[in-house]
């Protein structure tokens, strides 16, 4: 199928993109690096009136470590230099690691970072990721911005707290605390496919080697990402063990996720595959804490 018939507009500034959209209000859409978007107006799911293409701004495509450890990144960031850049490797260990995840490098060397997100496909790696690091995310409007975190940014299935005269313009990681480690689990089809349940999870421990923080996102198995409360419930302030995982994952499976069944698994599977991927990422996240 082919889409349906629409304008387009490509501004070269942010200004003109904001005056852009606000004039267009819902009729427009806005367009980053287009492998979401694209076919889903091919398939005539998505039928936006006129496309607001951010590709010939390049002042929304960069990477800035910033003082305080964390990083900000450009909403026009392709996805393989968030996943090759030196800098996030380092102090983001986790982002790098789930980038080679995503669908394929031809489709990484088009995506960009804040599309995705913006994008909120419930079983999308980046919307999870910037959940599970509660990211700060900056919307800009014509005559104005605002800063909205991740944990509120998500209302359901494709759908995000923007305003049709918003865009998101810059994602802000927040710096890790010391002896943190993290870990991305995930089953699909097939290599580059879309998760049929994936678990991110990030852990600090204390001089003791007790959990002091820990954070656990899932990916498959709801409306949206899923950031978990019995994870930190039944861990902090515990001493990390199998025991103690598997209590957490059984925890979760009955009653923090809502799979449904389709083409690629039945609920009863994603249930099984949740316990398993949930004590499968908290041991290596645990485990790289403590190194």
């Amino acid at each position: 199928m082919k889409p349906i018939p629409f304008e387009y507009y490509a501004p070269s500034s942010v200004a003109e993109a904001l005056d852009t959209i606000a004039e267009l209000g819902y009729s427009g859409k806005i367009l980053a690096g287009g492998q979401s978007l694209i076919p889903s107006m091919n398939f005539r799911v998505a039928r936006p009136g006129a496309l607001v293409d951010l590709n010939n701004i390049p002042e929304l495509a960069y990477i800035r470590p910033n003082g305080d450890g964390s990083v900000a990144i450009g909403t026009m960031t392709r996805d393989s230099k968030v996943e090759h850049d030196a800098e996030i490797k380092r102090r983001f260990p986790l982002i790098a690691e789930v980038m080679t995840y995503i669908a394929h490098p031809q489709i990484r060397n088009r995506g960009t970072f804040g599309g995705a997100i913006a994008h909120a496909d419930p079983a999308a790696q980046l919307p999870a990721i910037s959940l599970l690091m509660n990211a700060d995310l900056k919307l800009l409007k014509k005559g104005g911005e605002r800063w909205v975190q991740a944990e509120d940014f998500f209302l359901g299935p494709f759908m995000t707290v923007l305003e049709p005269d918003e865009m998101l313009a810059e994602v802000v990681l927040k710096p890790l605390p010391a002896r943190t480690g993290s870990s991305y689990k995930q089953v699909s089809r097939q290599r580059g496919g879309y998760a049929q349940v994936a678990v991110a999870s990030a852990a600090t421990l204390d001089e003791a080697g007790r959990c002091k923080q820990v954070r656990m996102v899932l990916i498959s198995v709801g409306d949206t990402p899923i950031l978990s409360k019995e994870v930190s419930r039944i861990l902090v302030g515990q001493k990390p063990g199998q025991e103690a995982f598997e209590a957490v994952a059984e925890a979760v499976a009955k009653g923090e996720i809502d799979p449904g069944t389709d083409v690629h698994a039945t609920a009863d599977y994603r249930r099984h595959l949740t316990r398993v991927l949930v004590v499968r990422s908290l041991t290596e996240a645990f485990q790289r804490a403590a190194l």
